[in-house]
This record gives C-alpha cells, structure tokens and sequence, in this order.
C-alpha cells in the first residue's frame, strides 16, 4: 500500500475511532467525575446520594431560564452554568429517576406561560424582558415544588435546596415544627416578615406557631423550637415535659440578657424582657443557664461604637462573639459541617449539673479559654467596650455556648401534673414519669444570634453561619440530619487569596503614602498661599507675588513650588504603582494559560522526535 494511502486511511480510522469512542464515553460515564476542587464542588454529598437511591418514583425537574436576559448579567450566566451542571449530575447519578429538562420562556410562549403557572418569579432586569432563573419540581401524582429564584448569592445553599426539593417529592408530607417564641421576628403572621430564620425554616418545614398561652402543644409535631419563650408556668412546663418524655424532640434557645427583646422597651426598668432560661426542665436534664452574660476577649467581634468624640469607629466588643468553626464539636452532624464563624450577642454560658443515669450532655459550641461573666441586667443595655473590659474577671477555663442532651429523660414532675381540679383528673392520669425512648434536646445559651443583623449582609446574603446553625438542629432533630451538611459547603466563586493578599498590602502601602504625601502637600499649599499674601505688594507692586519677600522667603518660596511639584508627581507614581504587583501576576497567568499549552505540546513533540531519531543513528 502507498504511503500516501496509509496516511489517509489510518488518519480517517483515526477520526472514527476518537468520534465512536467519544459518543461511548458520553453514555457509559456519564456520570463519572474527577473532582480536584478544594470543597469539592462537583462531588454529590452522600445525603444527596442518600436521598437519589431512596427515591421510590420518577421525580421531574424543569430548569427555567430565560437565556438571552441572562446573557447581559455574567454572575446569573456562571450560577445558571453551575445550575445546570448540578442538575446533570443528579440525572446520571440518581438511575433515571430524576428527569430534568430546560425551558426558555420566551415572551408570550407556552414555556413562559408554564412557569408563571407554577409560580416562577418574574424578575424584572431593566430591560423589555423579564429574568426567569428558577426550578420546577414534579412527582408522578403531580405535587408541585418549586425554587422559585436561584439567586447566585445563594449559591452556597443550592446542593441543599435541590435536594430537600428531591426529598419533598418523594416524601410530600414536611416534618411539622412548632414554634413557641416571645420575638416578634420569629412570631410573625407571614414567614416574610420576619426573621430570615423564619422564612428559611417555612421553605423547608410545615411551621405551625405556638401561643404564649398555650394549654396543650399541637398534635404531630417533629420537633419543637423554643426561642426565647415569655415565661412559662408549671402547666405550660409540664405540658413540654410530657411531649419531650413521650419521644418529641426540642430545640431550645435561651438567654439571660437577649438584646432584641429589649429594643422596645424605652424606660428599661425591668430585666424580665431580656431574660429567658430553662427553668425547672433544665434542673431535671442536669443543665442550667448562667443567671449572667458571657464575654470573650479572645473571640470578641469588632462592632460600630460610638467614641466620646462623637466618632463611630470600629472596636472589638467583648459581649459580641464570633466562634469560629473549627473549634467547634467536628464529630456531632449539627457543627461538623459549618465552615463560618458563628456570631453571639451577649450569651449566656450553660453549666452542667448533675443529669439523670443514662443521659449524656455533649457540648457543641465552647467560648474562648478565659471568658468573664457579666451583669445580665448591663450587658442587655448598650454596654461601652471599655466598660465591659473594667468589669472583665477571667474564668479559667471555657464555658459551653450550646450543647445536646441525650438519653432517657425522668419527668420535672415527679408529683404529676401539676394545676389539675383533681386526683382523678383525665390529663393527670397521662402523666409519664420516665421517657419511653430516648430524648434528643439541642440547647444554645444564645437569642440574639438569630437575628438578621448578627449574620445576614446588606445584600441579603449569609456571612456566619446562625441561621444554618439552627436549621442543622432542626433537621436533624426531625430526621433530616444528613441533609444538615449540605447548609455550609463552600462556595463555587470563591475569592483568589493570594489576590486579596496582595490587594489588601497594596492598599495599606497605598494608602499610607497617600496619606502622608497628601498632608506634606497640603501644609506646603497652605504655606505657600501664606507667602504669596504676604508677598502681593500694593499700588506700584501690585500683581507681584515676591515685591515684598526678603531673600529668605523668595529661597522658601521656590522650594516649595519645587517641593509641590515633586509630591504631585509621587502621588502619580503611587497611585500608577498601586496595581502594579497585581497587573504582574494577571499578565504571568495570561502568559501560561495562552503559552503554557503550546509549548508543552512543542516540547513533547521534540522530545518524541529526538526519540525516534536516536535508533535510526545507532542503526546508521
């Protein structure tokens, strides 16, 4: 056969070959990944693994997104290429039965018209069209659960609401929560009036509100989430005693001096807004909440104060504590997986006691190694730095900001229940005085930490990890606690360290020489205009600004004009090098990404050539 031929016949099966083996590995790894990313982002976490091999039922997915409106915003464009990824990845991975498909609705069409029926946000992006970024969720008895906007600053919770999304069509039914609170911010009427907590616990629980002055809890409940409860009477502490020893499980969030229950309370006479605590339940599980607040040198957060000067400036608080993530319990489900600081106001400290045989406390969240306790009553108050510092007295050793107890609980009520007509009373005769299975109960010395202020950006997105902090407790205690690791995994877009590093050098340098070279020219401007004030002459020398200068002054008067021009020039360069460093980088990775591959490619080749080379001489 001709060389020629060989060439072009071997060069086609070749082609065929790559073609065939290409459409091969698009059906038979679909599904496989390497995934070399430092959170690993494109890795299903085995709660979604969990949840896509328990599915019983096809589940139908329909991802809506209106491609040309948003082509014109690049951070929708890269979440919804992030979107669509993950949805891929659930398709090979969950055995055909998840079933996702794309619309684009179009003005007027059938696909637009199909997501504003199912409830899809129609955002409206400044231009003609509107932006439709959301997912549809189906089952096959047509229940419908929708997301209806995935905002990219949200994208650290995208896994999980997927997810639970997958869940709830498998599993229609959501695990019930009630919540028994004080805080206008957790009580409100509708989820989107409060807290951010609040409305992230309506999308994924059926919420149902406890009043004030409950006779009897609901029925059903998966768990209850007590949040700085007014006070309760023996009734009211036996009724939640009885539903805990009867297998119901409790979230409790309490606090010696909660800062957002006193913020309408004007003449702030009385501490019984800011205090709430665990009473005679927490006696009976052998923990009790510390009757003062608890500061953290160590772990203080910095915080706008207000200087007698009448400046606000930044300075670390003490009363305002931001636990980082890795100090925190890594083996129980609720903590493990957090990734951010978790940030209190003022808590208190939960000191255990002596807990019945065969309960177990476990702490979860510790402060730093020397806290200091402080008067409840001041710290509920608008408490200067400085003030709380003068009043610190270290503790020598942590104290516990949260906790678990669990096990087999003994009633609170050893005599019964307590406010019956009489012996034979109906509810009395109910009474329990041991749990018939074990009892699970998160406690965290803290109310403050749920509001919005203490976690959630002015954009809207999460910066500490509160919220996902009691959503992983009430997961976990309604049976969802795999998918609690999902809240906290990191972030697809994230920040360029070594960037950031130098930036921020590049910043303090640039803005130190700013400053003093800005000082040095304005003192010379300054004086210079005195000079020339004193210099401006009157009636023959009017108009010349040295006809009065002595010889020294006119000397002064030059090196200062030459000094302005000197600084003037500084401050170019300065600001011309303040981006310098970075520019350098940026160009070098320029450099790689475009040469890099080539000469690779170009050196691989001369290695391979030198290779063949070599035999032929030794056989010449």
């Amino acid at each position: 056969m001709k060389t020629r031929r060989y060439l072009v016949l071997s060069t086609l099966l070749a082609g065929v070959i790559l073609l065939s083996g290409n459409i091969a590995a698009q059906k038979l790894l679909a599904g496989a990944r390497i995934d070399f990313t430092d959170g690993g982002l494109y890795t299903l976490s085995r709660a979604t693994r969990t949840t896509l091999a328990e599915i019983s039922e096809p589940v139908d997915l329909t991802f809506v997104y209106a491609r040309r409106t948003g082509q014109e915003y690049p951070a929708v464009q890269a979440h919804a290429a992030r979107v669509r990824e993950l949805l891929a990845t659930y398709e090979s991975q969950s055995g055909g039965r998840v079933r996702v498909r794309e619309i684009d609705p179009a003005p007027f069409s059938e696909a637009e018209d199909e997501a504003l029926a199912a409830g899809i946000s129609a955002i409206e992006a400044g231009g003609n069209d509107p932006l439709y970024f959301g997912i549809i969720g189906r089952n096959a008895v047509d229940d419908v659960r929708i997301l209806p906007f995935l905002a990219p600053e949200q994208e650290l919770t995208l896994e999980y609401d997927l997810t639970r999304m997958i869940a709830r069509l498998n599993h229609p039914e959501p695990s019930r929560v009630g919540i028994l609170s004080s805080l206008p911010g957790m009580t409100a009427p509708d989820p989107a009036g409060g807290y951010a907590l609040l409305q992230d616990l309506a999308r994924s629980f059926e919420l149902e509100p406890v009043l004030d002055d409950f006779s009897a809890l609901p029925d059903d409940l998966d768990v209850l989430l007590v949040a700085h409860p007014a006070p309760l009477t023996s009734r009211q502490e036996w009724l939640i005693d009885q539903y805990l020893l009867r297998g119901g499980r409790a979230v409790f969030l309490v606090d010696p001096a909660a800062k957002i229950a006193v913020t309408g309370d004007v003449f702030g006479t009385s501490n019984e807004l800011a205090r709430s605590g665990l009473g005679r339940l927490g006696r009976a599980w052998g923990v009790e909440l510390s009757p003062d607040a608890l500061a953290d040198a160590a772990y203080a957060l910095p915080v706008p104060v207000e200087t007698a000067r009448g400046l606000v400036e930044e300075l670390a608080h003490p009363l305002f504590i931001g636990i980082p993530a890795d100090t925190m319990n890594r083996e129980d489900p609720i903590t493990a997986d957090l990734m951010r600081v978790v940030n209190f106001g003022a808590p208190g400290a939960l000191l255990p006691g002596s807990p019945p045989e065969g309960v177990t406390i476990t702490p979860l969240i510790m402060s730093g190694p020397s806290p200091s306790f402080i008067d409840a009553g001041a710290a509920a108050r608008d408490m200067q730095p400085a003030d709380v510092l003068r009043a610190y007295q270290s503790l020598p050793a942590p104290q516990a900001l949260a906790m678990r107890v669990s096990g087999r609980l003994v009633s609170a009520f050893p005599g019964g229940a307590p406010g019956t007509d009489a012996p034979g009373d109906a509810v009395a005769a109910e009474h329990i005085r041991a749990g018939k299975r074990d009892a699970e109960i998160i406690i965290i010395a803290d109310a403050d930490f749920i509001a919005d202020e203490f976690y959630i950006a002015k954009g809207g997105s999460a910066v500490a990890d509160n919220g996902a902090l009691v959503l992983n407790a009430v997961d976990a205690l309604a049976g969802g606690g795999e998918l609690s690791r999902l809240r906290s995994r990191a972030p697809a877009m994230r920040s360029m360290t070594r960037i950031d590093r130098m930036r921020s050098e590049a910043e303090e340098q640039y803005f130190r020489q700013q400053a003093e070279l800005e000082t040095r020219l304005a003192a010379a401007q300054t004086r210079l205009a005195e000079l020339q004030d004193t210099g401006a002459g009157e009636g023959f020398f009017a108009g010349d600004p040295e006809a009065e200068l002595s010889d020294e002054e006119r000397v002064e008067l030059a090196s200062l004009r030459a000094d302005i021009l000197d600084l003037r020039g500084r401050l170019r360069d300065t600001e011309r090098d303040y981006r310098r460093a970075i520019d350098r980088l940026e160009a070098s990775l320029k450099a790689i990404n475009i040469w890099g591959g080539p000469v690779l490619v170009a050196l691989a080749g001369v290695f391979v050539w030198r290779r063949q080379k070599r035999p032929r001489r030794a056989a010449s």
